[in-house]
This record gives C-alpha cells, structure tokens and sequence, in this order.
C-alpha cells in the first residue's frame, strides 16, 4: 500500500486545493492527519507516493532527483487545469520540492508552505563522521550502505514517538532506513533548487516552519531559503519544542493552524464548506 490520498471538500465549488508533498522515505501516511485538517477548513487535498517510494523498498534505488521533480511538476500541472487557486505544502524533501515546482512556475503557485525544508543534513542527530558521507556519496559504495532510522525518528515527544516507532515496522507507513542512494539524490535536488539563478526566480508567497531543535537539518535551510527567494510576502517561524517531524510534535496544532491561517490570508476564496 502506498497510502495515497485525496479528501475533497463538501462544498463542489471548491476552488482552491493544496498538493502535498512526503518527506524522504516517507509515505503519504505521514500527511494524512495535516490533509484532512486542511480539507476541514476549506481546502481539496491530495498527496500521492513520490516515486521510489511505496510498496517495493528496493524501487529507491532506481529514482532520481528528477524522477521526483518531474512528478512534482506533472501532479501541480493537473491541478492548475482544475482550480484557480493551488497551494503546495511539503515535510522534508517534500518542501524542497515544492521550491522547485514554484522555481518553474512562478507565476502561477498560489502560495507554499515548507515545513523542515532539508536542504543540508547538518542535524545534531547526524553522527560526528556525517563530514565524511558526501565521499561515500560519489562511490559505489552508496548502493550498498542504507543510515538507520533511530532515536528520535525526527519526534521530541516521548509518547508520540513510542507511537511511530512502532508503525515504522509497517512498510506502508515509511522506510526504517535511509538508503545512502536516496541520500545523494536528495542533495543533488538540494544543489538544483538553491542554485542562485533558480531560488531567485521564487516570487510565491511562501511560510517557512522549522524547528531549532530540527535532528536531521539545521534552521539554515530555512534561512537559506527565505534570503534566497524573492517573495515580497514571506515568513520564517522557528519552533522551540519539536524536531524534524513537525506535524507529529509537540507544536503540532500551532502548525496546522499557522498554515491555514497563511493559506486563508491569501485565498480569494473566502467562504467554502468544511468537509
């Protein structure tokens, strides 16, 4: 199962969705509770498995870094046939590919919401020889060796982690290891997306949420990002009580209302029925 979703607002004249992207080895399962609060405040939702992720682990050794923009293009094409109004919202390597998709259609993203936009591994859960892995990187070697996933899986509250934890056991819901092929895909994304001539072309309206405490990358991709683009309606908030995985911690709610509260703040779609 890869968990795909979509939840469609009561209200058929809806005409403003949000496209959500997973993070790295992750799944659409991870965004459901974050799409079906969207969904209840107006929005239609749709999240899909990313490519290379799903059902066959080994299938994410055969994917790209454009295999997975190429995809984000496609899904954000067919979205803007149907809605005058698309927002992008992504955890992880889900963020940076909504830069990317905003990077290629300036003018016609609605708005972004980038949640621990990975575009360094440089967490404190990383470990001390994390300086050495971009030359396992460039090797053969990143065909062999997978980083496993552990404590704190990206989760500051104890109780939630328990939870997750446990569910990691089930392939649908994520990888338990990070393999290093997928690694040196997401930074070759990484270097794509923040290329100078690239970010600058990023007019969208755009908030940033990241963690201070963020294990599996540092506030500076935010930060990176937010003097990158040139977005006159930008907004960086950095959270005190949470890791990586934002949507699960202990701030999750002032997320999720954070995010609708930008979302509403520039839809020209005022009035649309909850679902």
């Amino acid at each position: 199962m890869s968990l795909d979703f979509e939840f469609l607002n009561e209200d058929r004249n809806t005409k403003r969705a949000v496209l959500l992207f997973h993070g790295m080895t992750g799944s659409p399962y991870e965004m459901k509770k974050y799409g079906q609060f969207l969904c209840s405040q107006g929005y239609d939702v749709y999240c899909d498995c990313l490519p290379g992720h799903g059902d066959k682990v080994e299938e994410i050794y055969t994917v790209t870094y454009q295999d997975w923009l190429n995809y984000a293009y496609s899904r954000f094409e067919e979205l803007y046939e149907k809605y005058d109004e698309v927002y992008l919202s992504g955890l992880c390597l889900g963020a940076v590919l909504a830069l990317g998709v905003a990077e290629k259609y300036p003018d016609k993203v609605s708005g972004i919401v980038a949640l621990s936009t990975t575009l360094f591994l440089d967490g404190w859960r990383l470990p001390w020889y994390k300086v050495l892995i971009p030359l396992g990187l460039s090797t053969i070697i990143r065909f062999y060796y997978t980083y496993p996933e552990c404590e704190p899986h990206g989760i500051k509250n104890e109780r939630t982690r328990s939870v997750v934890k446990k569910l990691l056991g089930k392939s649908d819901v994520g990888m338990i290891e990070f393999p290093m092929t997928c690694i040196f895909e997401l930074l070759k994304l990484s270097r794509f997306v923040r290329k100078k001539e690239l970010i600058q072309k990023v007019v969208t309206p755009i908030l940033l949420i990241h963690s201070e405490e963020d294990d599996l990358t540092s506030p500076r991709s935010a930060k990176v990002v937010y003097s990158g683009i040139s977005s006159e309606d930008k907004d960086l908030i950095i959270l005190n009580d949470s890791y990586h995985m934002v949507l699960y911690d202990n701030e999750k709610e002032y997320v999720f209302n954070k995010a609708v509260e930008f979302l509403n703040s520039h839809s020209k779609q005022k009035e649309c029925v909850p679902c």
